[in-house]
């Protein structure tokens, strides 16, 4: 092995100080630090001298080690336990620098790693991520990034609310509320500070009664068979009749979406929502028995949904266009994109309510707040005229939390049948019938 020629750099240290004292815990080390070891780091806790041009010279006051020993005495036991301390100098007096001074965006962005850490091992969602991104931004962008947290008031908070109300309608002011107070919460699970700030009387979700008169005006989120069969029809390239400026009629043509169709399918047949279908992966479809396996990707409840032959002959259809996969790891999943990736964005917007949306515009049936989860919604109205709630929960992959929920093992196909054949039968009323309520 060839050895180096290179004689090491050499530092003076001009008038390097000894020890005050014979039982002073920390030495002079040669870069000007009262210094000492602790677990086998070399930890600084104040200065004896400066290095100017490789030189060190001794700082011009003599109580330097006074407030080292101080520093070290309110750091060494979090050094003995191996890890960094919150503590520190600050004019001369030992503070808890982040309780004192934790700024907006430290928070912000200590909450999104951690979110990030969580997606990264599969434990959180893509859409979730995207939204947690998004709270974190706006509290970024409506607080300042420099505003000391212990500095926030109720004030500021309406200030925050006024700004989540400018687009949003009371669900999903909610929802952003949940989230931004969860962002505080992990601040102080983490004792990044110390106390929850105060939201104020203001900043909390709309109470039942808000969300009943908010129901009551706005028509609920519904929609009844004949729109959604004009829908289908769209999405399979029929036209249909839409309503012109003038209320008269005229013939519409979409091009054609087997994707988007099973998907509009999938959440009438088994209330499936937009990331249920994004996801969906093959190995949960079995065609040949009409049948669906797959936990809630949201809660990891299991389910099981007996399939319509409308919605085995949609499946069949996009499958069989589905382009091939170009993003890693997608290619297990029922529905892709036109791209060959994920039906799922990093931003906020769902793909897949974006386009439900996009056709219900095009053909008429659009009402504030419909989307892809009015499907769940019309799903449960209608399954509900079945007297058997527990063959709907485990349809939808809601949780039972009774006694007899933790004693029940499976449930019948024959009354899940019954569920989606009741819903069927409102949907396509002209619909023939086989053996056992299903389809010849």
């Amino acid at each position: 092995m060839v050895k180096s020629t290179r004689k090491p750099r050499s530092r003076k240290a001009n008038g390097r100080p000894k020890k005050p004292y014979a039982e002073f815990p920390l030495y002079a080390h040669l870069l000007g630090y009262w210094s000492a070891k602790v677990k086998g780091t070399i930890r600084h806790y104040g200065r004896w001298g400066r290095v100017v041009k490789g030189v060190v010279t001794p700082l011009p006051y003599e109580a330097g080690w006074q407030q080292a020993l101080t520093l070290y005495k309110a750091q060494v036991d979090d050094h003995k336990l191996g890890r960094d301390s919150r503590k520190k100098m600050v004019n001369g007096e030992v503070t808890d620098s982040e309780a004192a001074g934790f700024r907006v965006k430290d928070l912000c962005n200590r909450f999104r790693d951690a979110k990030k850490r969580k997606l990264d091992n599969g434990r959180l969602s893509h859409r979730s991520f995207a939204e947690y991104e998004q709270t974190t931004t706006r509290l970024y962008r409506v607080f300042g990034g420099e505003k000391l947290v212990d500095e926030l008031r109720p004030a500021d908070f309406e200030t925050l609310l006024a700004d989540i109300s400018k687009t949003w309608g009371l669900v999903r002011i909610g929802n952003e509320i949940t989230r931004v107070k969860s962002v505080f919460k992990y601040g102080v699970d983490n004792a990044l500070i110390t106390k929850l700030v105060p939201f104020g009387s203001e900043f909390k979700k709309p109470d039942r009664k808000e969300m009943r008169k908010h129901r009551a005006t706005s028509g609920g989120n519904m929609m009844e068979a004949n729109e959604l069969r004009k829908l289908l029809d769209a999405l399979a390239g029929n036209p249909v009749a839409v309503a012109d400026e003038d209320g008269e009629p005229q013939a519409v043509t979409l091009s054609p979406s087997p994707a988007v169709r099973a998907m509009v399918l999938l959440g009438l047949n088994c209330g499936f929502g937009p990331t249920d279908c994004a996801t969906l992966p093959r190995e949960a479809v079995n065609l040949d028995a009409a049948m669906i396996d797959y936990a809630r990707p949201k809660t990891g409840i299991e389910r099981r949904c007996p399939l319509w032959p409308e919605t085995v002959a949609a499946l069949k259809a996009a499958i069989a266009e589905r382009p091939e996969p170009r993003q890693e790891g997608v290619g297990n999943l029922v529905f892709l994109s036109s791209r060959g990736r994920q039906w799922i964005s990093g931003h906020a917007a769902h793909p897949v309510t974006a386009a439900m949306i996009h056709a219900m515009k095009n053909v008429g049936v659009h009402r504030e707040g419909c989307g892809p989860y009015t499907l769940r919604h019309v799903f449960r109205t209608i399954a509900d005229e079945v007297p058997d709630r527990v063959a709907i929960d485990r349809i939808m992959g809601h949780a039972d939390h009774s006694m007899a929920g933790h004693y029940r093992e499976r449930i019948a196909d024959a009354r899940l049948v019954a569920v989606v054949e009741h819903v069927r039968k409102w949907l396509f009323p002209a619909s023939p019938e086989g053996k056992n309520g299903r389809v010849a």
